[in-house]
C-alpha cells in the first residue's frame, strides 16, 4: 500500500477512459488516420482544463457572501413561513395594549402597529375551543400559505391564555357599509355606477370561492364572519376593489366546531350565547338554530350582502308605524322578493335600486343579480348554490354589464376618492 501511494505517475498513466472524457476523446482521434493530429498546445490546454489559476477563484468569504445574498432574496421571493409570534412581541408592538385601538366595524379590540417592520393590524379574539400550539402550527400553515387578491391576508398568530392575537396585513381603505351609508352625506356614494357595484361583489364571490374550494391541503375553510362592514375597498387608477377581513379567524378560534355536550364551565346564558353569536341580518335560518356555520350559511350571507350593494340598505332596518304606534322591521330580503315578485317586477326593480345610480343600470342584468342573491338567502340550506357556481355567474354578469357600459357610455370624466375632503 505504502509503494502505491508513493507511486502516482504509474496510477494515473492506468484510469481508464470513464476517468476522465478529454483521454477519450484524444485516444479515439488518434486512432483514426484520416483525422488531423492534436497539437501540444491543444492537449496542453485540455489537461489543465480542470486546474483554474488562482486569479480565477473566488475567495471562500466572497463566495459565501454571495450565496446568503442569492438565499436571502430567494427566500424574500416566496411566500412567508406561518409566524406564531411570541406575546412579548405583541405586547411591544402595541404598547402593552396601551396604543389607541383602532376603529373597525369588528367587535374584536383592535390595534394598528408596526411588527417586524410592516405595518399590521393586531385582532384580538376569544378562543372558543382549546388548542395546542401543535394544531395551530397546522392550522396556519394551510391559512397562511393562502394567496387571494380579495383576502386580506393573514401574516400569523399568538395565543395567550383563552385570547388568540391574529395578526393581518394592514389595507388602506373604506368599508363597504361606511361607502353605501356615509352618516355625513346620506346622498353620496362613492359607488356611484352599476359597473363598480358588479365589480365589487365579482371580488366578493372569488374571494369567498377561493376561502371555500381552493386554499389547499384538503381544508376548505367557512369564513363565517361575512358581512359589509368586513368588506374593505381600496381604490386603483380605474376602479374599486374589494377584500375580505378576517380570513381564517373562525377556524382559528374554533368558531366552525361544535360538541354535543356544553362545556363544563360557563352558565346556561353563556352557552347560549356563545351559540348564536352571528350579525344580526346576514345569519341564515339554520345557523340561528344550531350555531354552526356551514359553507352554505356563508352563502346565506353573501346573497344578503349582495342585495345590500345594489339597494344601498341595511340588511334590516326599523321604520315607525303611526298607525300601530310600534316599529316595523324592514329586511333587505323581504323588500327585494316584492320588487321581483310583484305584477310589475319591472317597476318595482328599479324603484329598489339604489336610487343613487340615476336609474342607469342593465335592467335584465339587475334582475338576473337579484334573483342569483334571492337564491343564496333561501331557506333550505340544500336549495342555495355553492360560491363556486355563485362566482361563476356574476363573473359572466359582469362582462355582460361591461358591454352595456361601452353602449351607453357612462361619463368618465367623474372623479371619485375614499380620501377625506
Amino acid at each position: 500500500m505504502a509503494v502505491e501511494a508513493s507511486s502516482p505517475a504509474p496510477s494515473q498513466s492506468r484510469r481508464s477512459p470513464r476517468d476522465s472524457g478529454f483521454s477519450s476523446t484524444s485516444r479515439s482521434a488518434n486512432s483514426r488516420s484520416s483525422d488531423p493530429p492534436v497539437s501540444t498546445n491543444t492537449s496542453a490546454a485540455l489537461n489543465s482544463a480542470s486546474t483554474f489559476p488562482s486569479d480565477f477563484r473566488l475567495p471562500s468569504s466572497v463566495a459565501t457572501a454571495a450565496l446568503c445574498s442569492s438565499l436571502s432574496n430567494l427566500r424574500q421571493s416566496l411566500p412567508e413561513r406561518p409566524q406564531i409570534y411570541d406575546f412579548s412581541e405583541i405586547r411591544a408592538a402595541t404598547n402593552n395594549f396601551l396604543s389607541k385601538r383602532y376603529s373597525s366595524a369588528s367587535s374584536s379590540q383592535s390595534w394598528r402597529c408596526f411588527l417586524h417592520g410592516k405595518e399590521v393590524i393586531i385582532f384580538q379574539r376569544l378562543i372558543r375551543r382549546s388548542i395546542e400550539k401543535s394544531g395551530l402550527t397546522a392550522k396556519l400553515s394551510v391559512i397562511c400559505r393562502s394567496h387571494n387578491r380579495s383576502i386580506i391576508k393573514l401574516l400569523g398568530a399568538t395565543i395567550s391564555g383563552n385570547q388568540i392575537y391574529l395578526v393581518y396585513e394592514f389595507v388602506s381603505g373604506s368599508n363597504l357599509a361606511l361607502c353605501l351609508r356615509n352618516p355625513r352625506n346620506p346622498s353620496y356614494t362613492v359607488l356611484s355606477t352599476w359597473l363598480s357595484r358588479m365589480k365589487i361583489a365579482t371580488d366578493l364571490a372569488q374571494g369567498l370561492d377561493y376561502t371555500h374550494n381552493m386554499t389547499g391541503q384538503g381544508s376548505n375553510l367557512v369564513h363565517k364572519h361575512v358581512k359589509s362592514s368586513g368588506i374593505i375597498l381600496t381604490e386603483d387608477l380605474s376602479s374599486f376593489n374589494a377584500r375580505i377581513c378576517h380570513f381564517g379567524a373562525a377556524e382559528l378560534c374554533g368558531e366552525t366546531e361544535i360538541t354535543e355536550e356544553p362545556p363544563a364551565t360557563g352558565s346556561r346564558s353563556e352557552n347560549r350565547n356563545r351559540q348564536f353569536e352571528g350579525v344580526h341580518g346576514y345569519m341564515s335560518p339554520e345557523f340561528q338554530v344550531t350555531g354552526l356555520a356551514t359553507k352554505k350559511s356563508d352563502v346565506y350571507a353573501f346573497g344578503v350582502v349582495l342585495l345590500e350593494l345594489f339597494s344601498g340598505e341595511e340588511p334590516v332596518k326599523f321604520k315607525y308605524d303611526k298607525a300601530s304606534g310600534e316599529y316595523l322591521k324592514i329586511s333587505v330580503v323581504e323588500t327585494a322578493k316584492d320588487a321581483i315578485g310583484g305584477e310589475e317586477a319591472g317597476k318595482g326593480l328599479r324603484r329598489w335600486v339604489d336610487g343613487r345610480l340615476k336609474d342607469s343600470f342593465p335592467v335584465a342584468v339587475a334582475e338576473k343579480v337579484i334573483r342569483l342573491a334571492l337564491d343564496c338567502v333561501h331557506v333550505e340550506a340544500d336549495e342555495r348554490p355553492d360560491m363556486r357556481r355563485v362566482s361563476g355567474k356574476l363573473s359572466k354578469l359582469f362582462l355582460e354589464s361591461e358591454y352595456w357600459s361601452t353602449r351607453v357610455q357612462v361619463p368618465t370624466d367623474i372623479s371619485v376618492s375614499l380620501a377625506p375632503r
